[in-house]
């Protein structure tokens, strides 16, 4: 090929540089023809731009270039059939090249004609040249050659040569024949089309009138002569056996025929369609042709054999033959939107493009399971086409294709291609795309340029700005622009309310309200403009379409639903319209409108006055609400306040108040109105009778279906009476569709007339059903049918049939009534006026149809019905929609009664039942009048197809319906790509949509591989999406698919929800909405999707929160934290405010801290007074730095939004003090406002209201706040509450107040207590059982109690409750053991419970039963204390009962006690031994897990020593690599309780916003000296809260106890006014609290809990003016008894604790007496004032008395024993004149205590002497030995061994060589006492017993002769630690050796214990410590490391 140009000179002045450039480049450019040629027809077609171009393509024709076969014949030894193919060659060029030596690029004008014959001479040389080649495998190798020629190889052979040949130069005459077809047989097309170019098979589905006219009478005799068809029985079955023959042999033929063409296009699809894969886990989208594919490639049974047929007659049967859109045509159609995005990929769609950028590989066709040979039955020609393929590289592939693709296109553009007309001389445009073959024959064109086609959609003109301007814009357009530019569409036209209503005046776009509606326009902004309610209403003339009933309905379903149901004028405006009767709500389930009384509320919310503080905010609506419904409660509050009154009347628009209130102050209105009733309003009874008002009939409807049914549509008298209102024409209808549901849904379940002809019995009721409500039907196959009649006969029930089919054939009434044809009403001639034939023309208004019909029916029916035209015009308008429903009922029943009528309309259905087809289908469209052949024919055709379908599958074999199956789905794929091509609708979308459902359904039901379904989800979830998108109402398939979504793997999920569409998504969040109870899915799952949505959906469209509102439970803190920026979104913002209830604290103040990045305190100071309300209950989750911006304004304005909200304790002090801080005229109201959080104001603002009414509030929400047992000051209680006479006089006040009194007895103290009388007491034992009574206390009380009425009286001892401790130990012993066991579940539940001696006394008594063994649910309380000495008898026992046993918290030695015996009874059951080995291994995840198990369960963690604490802290962080940057929040969270363990260079990072914002948090943690340093730093930073000076009561909340960390230089510096005595008492009490938390018990050790004390003491002590450091300091003050409790006596000075009074000082005795840091010289003072009556008060007190006074201490109970036992700093002398003192009291000799005794004397056991500690009762005394071997005992070295001898007897613990760990374990410290002979004997498991401060009281000399260097290297690190130094220094090298391996393990040091150590350092090795924490936290957690052996 060559190129020319021709320039025109002028052209070549220099202006056009560009275009001499342009000619340079394509000098040097590569000579390849085809690249020249595709270049060249760029500029051919700019001829605008460059018109100095002549472009002619001249044919320079080569000569052939012939590979010669590899041969050594020389040039002469051709053979004569070569010879005859170059021949044959040279004759095809020169036909071709004859009479022209150029060629264009279009083809020549077909009216010029063609002569042929030169083309057949050369096809029979051609045929006499192949007829040789045939019989040498020419077509068996023919897919090879093509593939070689269409590859562009030039190796091919000389038969490719000719074969290539004859195909390109002889591919002119098809053409030509082409373009003379369709010039010949295509229709010039319409002026109405404006021009519109069309294809050739879409011109010529457009006949001409004459053949439409010839067709269509051609169907109407097709239909008459099934209508007259005698179709007997042996008739029918003869037609349906050949018919099946017919489709069997057919079927099977074409499986045969198809079998080989289909696999070339499955493998041409498979190449063109590239199905989306994953990869790298993500996958581009596919669209629907790619679906199938996909679905094809993966035996997806795609069932399209329905959608087929229903493709084809929708395109070639169409219901009406017209031009859309045209004026001639009923209904728009259907336009299938599919989601495909503006940036798809063009190579998708295969017939648009020929050069594919990515063209699929060969592996993923079909040929490689054809190469592979697991594919049977393939044909020999594709196994060759496949191997020629697989032979090729990647270009050559992609050539073959291009080429072939180029091939096809040109002989299917004629028929495929647009043209401007379609008419005799039209030329006949070039295929769109050139064909880059060199030798392609391309007929001459016209010598104009034709332009070329736009065949992209999105070159469509979507010019929307200019829609508006144009006066009609085309609806094929708007259909196609949102099909093809979605995201555009969607913006320009939904989000433009002007535009839509535009287009929604064509009601062939109604479509477009469920299109945006699925969309992701804004539906709020689609609500506001087009569902505006009150415009409807308003409006009653314009009717309401149903497509906006239906947007309205699924946008706004909710309240336009309520608004139905409440609105009687909306209700009946939207029934007018029938359409409108399937979107009617179920009025049924709701309330009853608003207009009428609640029956269970009489004032609503609106109406609570007290909350009216803003006038402005109190509506009309919300005044004339409570003067209806609350007369008498508004005149009181509203009418009767004139300054409220006044104000509200400022207001214009409530000018009519005032009439009002005065009329109802003159005349006080009595009572509310009634409330509604049903009953009353709906009386049906007599609404036969009168009158009944629409609005009633309506309002029935609504709230009572039911019974309306019953008592209106099924009474023909009350029913005619309400049809005769024309307001009531609506029930009419409603009650029609009763019969509709009949017989759409019950007659095809119960009439089954088809079975009635076999000899079975049918019910009578069924019979009776059929006649009734089917009689057309029953008669004609039942009373004519004598067969059936005599099978219905046998059954006797059924005998009524005689009588009923004799008279079945009786007349009936014409529903037209009798009317007669003219009269009726004054001035109506409907002779004159009711001129029917003209109404074709010019239709009536609904006046004259109606009076009409109502006076001249006979005429009317018979005008009219008939006249199919004339309905359909009446049919459109919807005044007159009724007529054609009229028609058909009285067609109907003329076809029923008369039999000399007209035949039934129902053509359709009539041949249906004629032919005894079973048909499924819808014949509504079919049946209704003026219904085309066409529509009759589709019905008939389909139901036809149905009833074939059944019988299909026993006709074809598998092969065959498999074989059809694929080629149906193949077509459907190539009508889709034909779709795309055309630009137009074939109608495949919409037909094949259920179809691809129901099979990905399928599909998804029964593929068991997760991978292959997350494919399906995540590359064609948008597609699916689009299939489902046809309504908001999806079917059960649909949901299926979306269903699936939840079934994805969590390790899946992220990626799969990430590519899902913003509307798959939609969907996914309203099946979610709807079923999330059902789903019950995992919180992981709930986290990571809302993970997805929130970071990938939400950031892009904002409009999806409100549907995210049902996951917003499931969000993480970080997640929220990530939110896009959508504060200022009312609707986002409502939307978290209604769901924030629903979710974790932590996640409301994450949505708080999101907030609170647009509200800036500025913002806060700034804000109106109603802030809180107009912000909702997001504020009261703000951080506390900027919530205490909120003014007292503010706050008292949004009290209510704040207190329905979870506030911490620091907003609600802040609140509180806030309030009654700020405001001195706090009403009684505003009190009752506040609620609780008046119990958090400073005492002295609350005693500002004493003597008011609102001091009485305070005082109940005081009393409220102690009985809830708020942590209160006492100074607050004392003064608010106990400053009372009533209670100077305790025996005057009466059962029901001591009852109201119950929780304060404790704070009121002993002297109260024993004012109180014996008869007082007993009615006010229920409400004293839960009150935590001290022992003092609770002994005063059950004294009391026992004076009257003894603990053996039923039900005494558990009435109790918290008394319990008061009960003396030696009453207990003396109850039964049922008594005691039924008594035990009921006092375990209080607390406190038993003490000490209590518990040994009753667990003793009760094991001392064989019987305890089953008691064990009820022992259970007292097994943590129950002697080891009493378990052991009973082990056998319990091993028998080991399911029961195994389940009880046993202490450690019972539990190794029991598990022997299990040894003993079952030997192999073994202990895996977790080597230490296997614990140095761990790796990263390891320890992550180990992180997670302690901050799961930190218990553990918080009882090892601070240093394996450290330790274990310092790996993690270590391996989370924290040690560089901030400690941010997040690692912080991520270690939980360790967090405050890292090492100080790490703390010292902390972020100090997390710092500032989570105080509260922080508080809750344990800290060591050097952290709390840092801390103090840390709160006076700038960044934080500033230096001291500048505190103020907020900080001093917000710092909390962490005040005590501050120096003491730096807690002078606070303000004294800040810190009084109510601010130290929260102080005290927020330490206190903390320390009785697992925590808090833990954390500090002995000396540090010291160190702390003596902070606290100087705060309490200088604030209180003790200290004399500030001379502005108060006056000391005198504590009371109550501050005392919430301090600590210890913190006071001596002199403030002995100046109280004697009520006071005497109610803190025994709080004194437990208060372990008194110091002496404090107690040496106290004890000066002590009675002596009081011992079991004194506690550490007595510690100050002389020996003669504890001599004479008269310890007779053992409550004083215990208190006395309890104190451990009693001296030796002391000791010894206690115990000599017991003995005396008790009148008891050592022999003669028992256990509880002993128990009792706790510290005083050491005061006795060896002799008589020999005298003990071994027995009793080892059952002490549990309690009194965890005290630190200061017994001297020959008591503990005496008191060892005891436990060594025969009854005790045996002889000391058989103990095991479990005894070592219970005797504690009494292990002390072992001989060192009896040490230095004892083995591992003997030593592994001893507890750590036995070890520490052995004696060193002892220490260091009892363990030699093996036992010591048994120790644990424990033991270990618990070395003293004075042991320590007494051990030899070897020892302390062995004891530095305890401590210090070096693995590559071998030890020689016989020689001298390495000189090892006795040190702590961190990774000692580290492995040995690790095993006891796995040992722990991971109880199946016991397990049976093998």
């Amino acid at each position: 090929m060559a190129l020319s140009c021709a320039f025109i000179p002028k052209w070549l002045d220099g202006k056009r540089q560009s275009d001499l450039k342009v000619l340079q480049i394509l000098r040097i450019l590569p000579s390849s023809p085809i690249f020249l040629r595709a270049v060249w027809v760029v500029y051919c077609d700019s001829t605008e731009l460059y018109p100095w171009i002549i472009c002619d393509v001249k044919q320079v024709r080569s000569q052939p270039k012939l590979i010669q076969r590899a041969t050594d014949q020389a040039p002469d030894g051709v053979t004569k059939l070569e010879e005859d193919i170059h021949t044959v060659i040279n004759q095809i060029h020169s036909l071709s090249s004859e009479n022209e030596n150029t060629r264009s690029f279009s083809i020549f004008s077909t009216g010029q004609g063609a002569d042929l014959d030169p083309y057949f001479g050369v096809l029979g040389n051609v045929y006499a040249v192949f007829q040789p080649l045939l019989r040498e495998r020419f077509f068996d190798d023919l897919p090879k050659t093509l593939v070689c020629i269409l590859s562009g190889r030039e190796d091919c052979g000389l038969e490719a040569e000719l074969t290539k040949t004859v195909f390109l130069e002889l591919g002119k005459p098809l053409l030509m024949s082409m373009s003379s077809l369709r010039a010949q047989t295509c229709t010039q097309v319409d002026d109405a089309t404006d021009g519109e170019s069309n294809s050739f098979l879409k011109d010529c589905l457009r006949m001409g009138e004459s053949t439409a006219e010839t067709l269509n009478s051609f169907q109407q005799t097709f239909l008459n002569i099934l209508s007259s068809l005698p179709l007997s029985g042996n008739l029918m079955t003869a037609v349906s056996a050949m018919v099946d023959d017919a489709v069997k042999y057919i079927s099977k033929f074409m499986a045969t025929f198809l079998h080989v063409p289909m696999d070339y296009i499955k493998i041409a699809l498979q190449f063109g369609i590239r199905v989306p894969s994953l990869k790298e886990e993500t996958c581009e989208q596919g669209d629907l042709k790619q679906l199938i594919m996909w679905g094809i490639n993966h035996n997806v049974s795609w069932s399209f054999g329905n959608s087929i047929t229903d493709i084809l007659l929708e395109n070639f049967l169409a219901s009406e033959q017209c031009t859309y859109p045209g004026p001639n045509c009923q209904n728009p159609p259907r336009f299938q939107r599919s989601i495909q995005e503006a940036d798809t990929d063009n190579s998708q769609h295969i017939l648009l493009q020929c050069n594919p950028p990515n063209l699929a590989r060969l592996n993923d066709t079909l040929c490689a399971e054809i190469l592979k040979g697991s594919r049977e039955g393939s044909s020999t020609s594709v196994l060759t086409f496949c191997q020629a393929l697989s032979s090729l590289n990647l270009m050559q592939i992609k050539q073959v294709w291009s080429n072939m693709c180029y091939v096809i296109q040109a002989l299917v553009s004629p028929l495929v291609s647009r043209s401007s007309g379609c008419s005799v001389g039209e030329t006949l445009p070039s295929p769109a795309v050139t064909s880059p073959l060199q030798t392609l024959p391309v007929p001459h064109s016209a010598p104009h340029r034709i332009a070329r086609e736009a065949f992209n959609l999105k070159q469509l003109a979507c010019n929307y700005e200019n829609w508006l301007q144009d006066k009609v814009v085309d609806a094929v357009l708007v259909s196609l622009c949102s099909d093809n530019e979605r995201e555009l569409f969607v913006k320009q036209v939904c989000h433009n309310a002007l535009l839509m209503r535009k287009l929604l005046s064509d009601q062939m776009n109604t479509w477009l309200y469920g299109y945006c509606a699925n969309s992701s326009a804004d539906p709020g902004y689609m609500m506001s403009q087009f569902c505006v309610y009150e415009e409807w209403i308003d409006k009653p003339s314009v009717p309401v379409d149903p497509s906006l009933l239906e947007f309205c309905m699924n946008l706004d379903g909710p309240r336009l639903t309520k608004l139905i149901c409440e609105h009687n004028r909306l209700f009946m405006l939207l029934l007018s319209n029938p359409e409108n009767m399937r979107f009617m709500p179920n009025c049924s389930n709701l309330g009853f409108p608003p207009s009428i009384p609640d029956p269970d509320s009489h004032m609503s919310d609106s109406c609570r006055y007290s909350e009216w503080h803003d006038v402005m905010q109190i509506t009309t609506d919300v005044l004339s609400k409570c003067v209806l419904r609350d007369p008498r409660g508004f005149t009181k509050e509203v009418c009767s306040n004139n300054t409220f009154l006044n104000s509200l009347l400022r207001k214009k628009e409530n000018f009519w108040l005032g009439s009002h209130c005065n009329t109802s102050l003159t005349f006080p209105p009595t009572e509310a109105p009634q409330p509604f009733s049903i009953t009353d309003w709906c009386d049906y009874h007599t609404w036969g009778e009168r009158r009944v008002d629409d609005s009633v009939v309506g309002l029935c409807w609504q709230h009572d279906k039911l019974a309306f049914q019953k008592n209106v549509c099924c009474k023909a008298s009350v029913f005619e009476k309400l049809l005769e209102d024309p307001q009531n024409k609506w029930v009419k209808m409603v009650c029609a569709d009763l019969k509709e549901i009949e017989e759409k849904e019950v007659l095809p379940q119960v009439c089954r007339y088809s079975e009635w002809t076999r000899p079975i019995i049918v019910d009578m009721t069924e019979l009776a059903i059929c006649a009734e409500i089917d009689p057309l039907n029953f008669t004609s196959k039942v009373c004519s049918n004598g067969t059936v009649l005599q099978n219905l006969l046998a059954n006797q029930d059924n005998t009524w049939l005689i009588q009923h089919c004799a008279n079945y054939s009786k007349s009936g009434v014409s529903p037209g009534g009798g009317g007669g044809q003219g009269g009726g009403v004054t001035g109506f001639n409907p002779a004159e006026q009711c001129q029917y034939s003209s109404w074709s023309v010019s239709l009536p208004d609904a006046t004259l149809l109606t009076l009409c019909w109502e006076h001249d029916q006979t005429r009317f029916v018979s005008s009219i019905c008939p006249n199919p035209s004339l309905l359909l015009f009446l049919s459109r308008e919807p005044s007159s929609q009724w007529v054609s429903t009229m028609c058909a009922t009285y067609t109907n029943f003329t076809s029923t009664n008369n039999t000399t009528t007209q035949p039934n309309i129902c053509l359709a259905k009539k041949l249906v039942r004629q032919f005894n087809w079973t048909c499924s289908a819808d014949f509504t469209s079919a049946c209704r009048p003026g219904a085309s052949q066409d529509m009759v024919l589709q019905m008939i055709v389909r139901c036809w197809v149905e009833s074939l379908r059944s019988r299909v599958g026993d006709l074809l074999t598998p092969p065959v319906a498999t074989m059809m199956e694929q080629a149906v789905s193949t077509t459907v794929v190539v009508l889709l790509a034909l779709e795309e091509v055309q630009n137009t609708s074939l109608h495949v979308t919409e037909n094949i949509r259920l179809s691809v459902l129901s099979s990905v359904v399928r599909y998804l039901e029964r593929e068991n591989n997760l991978d292959e379904k997350r494919v399906l989800l995540q590359c064609f979830g948008r597609v699916l999406t689009s299939l489902m998108q046809t309504a908001r109402d999806v079917t059960s398939d649909e949901f299926f698919i979306i269903k699936e979504y939840f079934n994805i793997p969590l390790s899946s999920l992220r990626l799969v929800l990430s590519a899902t569409h913003i509307t798959t998504v939609r969907l996914i969040l309203q099946y979610y909405s709807r079923n999330k109870d059902a789903l019950q899915l995992p919180d992981m799952y709930l986290s990571t999707m809302v993970s997805v949505l929130f970071q990938t959906h939400l950031v892009k469209d904002g409009s999806l929160f409100p549907e995210l509102a049902p996951l917003l439970a499931a969000a993480t803190p970080a997640d929220i934290h990530a939110l896009p920026s959508l504060q200022n979104n009312t609707n986002v913002r409502e939307t978290i405010n209604r769901y924030l209830e629903h979710m974790s604290l932590d996640q409301r103040r994450a949505f708080g801290l999101w907030y609170n990045k647009v509200l800036p305190p500025s913002n806060i100071t700034r804000g109106h007074q109603s802030l809180i309300r107009d912000t909702g209950n997001l504020i009261a989750y703000l951080p506390f730095h900027n919530f205490q911006h909120l003014s007292p304004a503010q706050l008292l304005d949004g009290l209510d939004v704040l207190q329905r909200n979870t506030l911490s304790p620091l907003q609600q002090e802040f609140i509180a003090q806030s309030l009654i801080g700020t405001y001195r005229n706090l009403t009684a109201q505003d009190f009752t406002r506040l609620g609780n959080l008046s119990c958090l104001a400073d005492p002295k603002d609350l005693l500002v209201y004493k003597g008011t009414k609102a001091f009485s509030v305070i005082q109940e929400f005081i009393m409220n706040c102690t009985r809830e047992r708020h942590s209160l000051p006492r100074h607050l209680t004392s003064s608010v509450l106990l400053n009372s006479t009533e209670l100077n006089t305790p025996s005057s006040l009466s059962p029901n107040r001591l009852a109201e009194l119950a929780h304060l007895l404790p704070s009121l103290g002993v002297t109260f207590l024993q004012g109180l009388t014996p008869s007082q007491l007993p009615a006010v034992l229920p409400a004293l059982d839960s009150v935590p009574f001290s022992p003092a206390q609770a002994t005063i009380i059950v004294d009391k109690l026992s004076s009257s009425n003894t603990l053996s009286t039923p039900g005494r001892l558990e009435a109790l409750g918290s008394l319990v401790v008061g009960v003396k130990t030696e009453a207990l012993l003396t109850l039964t053991s049922d008594k005691l066991l039924s008594s035990l579940p009921a006092m375990a539940l209080h607390t406190p419970g038993f003490n000490p001696p209590q518990e040994n006394a009753i667990s003793t008594k009760l094991w001392g039963f064989p019987e305890v063994v089953s008691w064990l649910d009820d022992v259970e309380p007292l097994l943590h204390c129950t002697p080891l000495l009493s378990i052991l008898p009973r082990t056998r026992q319990l091993v028998n009962n080991i399911t029961t046993a195994s389940t009880k918290p046993w202490n450690t030695q019972q539990a190794k006690a029991i598990y022997r015996e299990v040894l003993a009874t079952k030997p192999n059951l073994i202990m895996q031994d977790l080597l230490v080995s296997i614990i140095k291994r761990f790796s990263t995840d390891m320890m992550d897990t180990l992180r997670k198990i302690i901050i799961k369960d930190s218990h553990q963690f918080i009882l090892l020593s601070r240093t394996k604490q450290e330790l274990l802290v310092d790996k993690i962080v270590q391996r989370m690599g924290m040690y560089v940057g901030v400690f941010t929040e997040e690692e912080f969270r991520s270690l939980g309780i360790m967090a405050t363990f890292v090492v100080d260079e790490v703390f010292v990072q902390l972020d100090r916003s997390f710092f500032t914002d989570n105080l509260d948090f922080l508080w809750g943690l344990c800290y060591s000296s050097s952290k709390m340093n840092i801390v103090a730093r840390i709160l006076q930073e700038p960044a934080t809260f500033g230096t001291v000076q500048g505190w103020n009561q907020t900080t001093l909340s917000q710092v909390d106890r962490f005040l005590f960390f501050l120096p003491e230089e730096k807690l002078q510096e606070i303000s004294l006014e800040l810190m009084t005595i109510g601010r130290i008492e929260k102080l005290f009490m927020s330490q206190h609290q903390w320390e009785l938390g697992d925590v808090g018990t833990h954390c500090l050790d002995k000396n540090e809990r010291r160190r702390f004390f003596e902070k606290q003491q100087f705060v309490l002590q200088f604030f209180l003016g003790f200290l004399k450091i500030n001379p502005l300091s108060p006056t000391p003050m005198v504590p009371t008894c109550e501050i005392l409790h919430t301090t600590a006596p210890s913190a006071w000075t001596s002199n403030s604790l002995t100046s109280m009074s004697s009520s006071d000082f005497s109610n803190c005795l025994e709080l004194m007496g437990q208060d372990l840091f008194l110091a002496s010289y404090q107690r040496s003072q106290v004890i000066q004032r002590v009675k002596r009556s009081v011992i079991s008060q004194l506690g550490g007190l007595a510690v100050e008395l002389s020996l003669e006074e504890l001599n004479a201490l008269q310890l007779t109970d053992r409550r004083s024993i215990t208190s006395m036992g309890a104190v451990s700093t009693w001296n030796n002398r002391q000791l010894a004149a206690l115990f000599n003192a017991v003995l005396n009291s008790t009148k008891q000799s050592p022999s003669q205590l028992d256990s509880s005794a002993l128990v009792a004397m706790g510290h005083i056991v050491c005061g006795a002497k060896t002799t008589e500690m020999k005298t003990f009762n071994a027995v009793e005394f080892s059952k002490a030995v549990l309690w009194l071997g965890h005290l630190r005992l200061s017994c001297s070295e020959e008591q503990l061994l005496a008191l060892v001898g005891l436990l060594t007897h025969s009854l005790a613990f045996g002889l000391m060589s058989s103990w095991e760990t479990d005894v070592f374990i219970e005797i504690g410290v009494l292990a002390a006492g072992i001989s060192d002979m009896a040490m230095s004997a004892l083995v591992k498991e003997q030593i592994e017993g001893i507890t750590p401060m036995a070890i520490s009281m052995i004696p060193p000399n002892k220490f260091a002769v009892g363990f030699h260097q093996q036992q010591i290297s048994m120790f644990s690190y424990e033991q270990a630690a618990a070395v003293t130094d004075e042991q320590l220094a007494a051990l030899s090298d070897v020892q302390r050796t062995a004891l530095a391996m305890v401590l210090t393990p070096w693995e590559d040091r071998p030890v020689d214990f016989r020689g001298k150590s390495l000189g090892l350092a006795l040190s702590h090795s961190p990774l000692c410590l580290m492995l040995g924490l690790l095993m006891f936290l796995i040992v722990q957690h991971c109880p199946d490391l016991i397990c049976s052996g093998t």
